[in-house]
């Protein structure tokens, strides 16, 4: 099987991992120091991959650092997050099947009082969680990273992506204020907490009526620029016996408006389209392809939009920045109450991203297709 040079749709490895050295040094020294860092990015903007690359770095070199990575977009409750959130920190804090065992019994057994074991399978360990126990008693397995920490005389650090689902729990508000109450007083444990909805991470981090407001270092990842990512796919390209010239390269990343996700996967279409040399046009037909492809996704969410909020979008296609009367009427936006509505939907489907600056469009191969294909 041919090894395709570009990665999307998952984190990438050392080979694909792009650019980031300022976030990355920035990321290392935090954890180092057991700074607790809030990493805000929109969606596919390559915040996993980071973290990922960052652990791996610091991993290899330094074995009293242990990392544990706990992805909770499939946690429901706090009763599930419980049990993930024991179970992977047993899972990082012990390198073999008998020190899980041991782990899993010293901490948790009290309140996991049906723990297994699969010796045959080192990725398997099923805790059966009591959560009446839990609930009148939470502070073991909240406190559970910093008790390992201090009795093994190393250092943790816990990775928690897609943070935001907390949001969805069934009383969110004191759940993270017993998380915020307990963790902020860990010395020997820090905490990265990031996910794929800025807007809702952003009010978790930033609202001063918010637990985890202040309780460490914000990070708001940037995009790549152009000249970066032309280095990268120059060489990528040469790495597999292709050329494309540093231009053309810079402008599959400009196509795309620098889009993480979107940057590797046009460079890949235009890679499999190249024999030997790149050129615009290959590029412009791997670019409409790549809108042709995501046509049938795009077609459904529009339909899933208000006829207001579809009128919205083709106001900010036009450059339209304010809202008064006369746009009001022109766009059939209804009153000014309607666009803080209107707002906060388009918000919530991920589709715009709000900035002091400005209002723009998540997913700029969305907005191409509004503008190329809808209106």
């Amino acid at each position: 099987m041919e090894q395709m040079p570009f990665t999307f749709g998952k984190t990438t490895d050392k080979v694909n991992f792009t650019d980031r050295e300022v976030e990355s040094k920035h990321l290392e020294q935090n954890f180092r120091s057991a700074v607790n860092t809030m990493l805000i990015s929109p969606r596919r903007w390559g915040k996993s991959s980071l973290v990922e690359r960052v652990t791996e770095t610091i991993a290899a070199r330094d074995s009293n650092i242990k990392f544990c990575l706990l992805d909770v977009f499939n946690v429901q409750s706090e009763a599930e997050f419980y049990e993930n959130y024991a179970r992977a920190i047993v899972k990082a804090t012990s390198t073999k099947w008998e020190e899980w065992t041991e782990n899993a019994r010293e901490f948790v057994s009290r309140l996991f009082p049906k723990i297994s074991f699969s010796p045959d399978n080192m990725a398997d360990i099923t805790f059966g969680i009591d959560f009446a126990e839990v609930q009148k008693q939470p502070d073991d397995i909240i406190d559970l990273a910093e008790t390992i920490a201090v009795k093994r005389g190393i250092k943790i650090v816990v990775c928690i992506d897609e943070f935001q689902n907390i949001a969805n729990f069934e009383s969110p508000l004191a759940f993270q204020q017993k998380l915020r109450a307990h963790w902020q007083r860990h010395h020997h444990v820090c905490y990265c907490l990031y996910g794929s909805k800025r807007h809702i991470l952003a009010d978790i981090f930033a609202n001063p009526s918010m637990p985890f407001y202040k309780f460490g270092d914000i990070i708001l990842l940037e995009k790549i620029s152009s000249n970066v990512w032309g280095k990268f796919i120059r060489r990528r390209f040469k790495d597999t016996g292709k050329h494309i010239t540093l231009k053309m390269a810079e402008l599959i990343a400009q196509k795309v408006d620098n889009h993480s996700y979107y940057v590797q996967q046009l460079a890949q279409q235009v890679w499999l389209r190249t024999k030997t040399n790149a050129t615009q046009k290959i590029i412009d037909d791997a670019f409409e392809s790549l809108k042709n492809q995501l046509s049938l996704l795009f077609t459904g969410l529009t339909e899933t939009l208000t006829a207001t909020q579809i009128n919205f979008l083709k106001a900010l296609l036009d450059g339209v920045t304010t809202f008064g009367q006369e746009n009001l009427l022109k766009y059939k936006l209804g009153t000014s109450a309607n666009i803080l509505r209107i707002k906060d939907a388009l918000l919530s489907k991920e589709i715009i991203d709000i900035t002091p600056n400005a209002i723009c469009f998540q997913d700029p191969m969305y907005r191409y297709w509004l503008k190329k294909d809808c209106f």
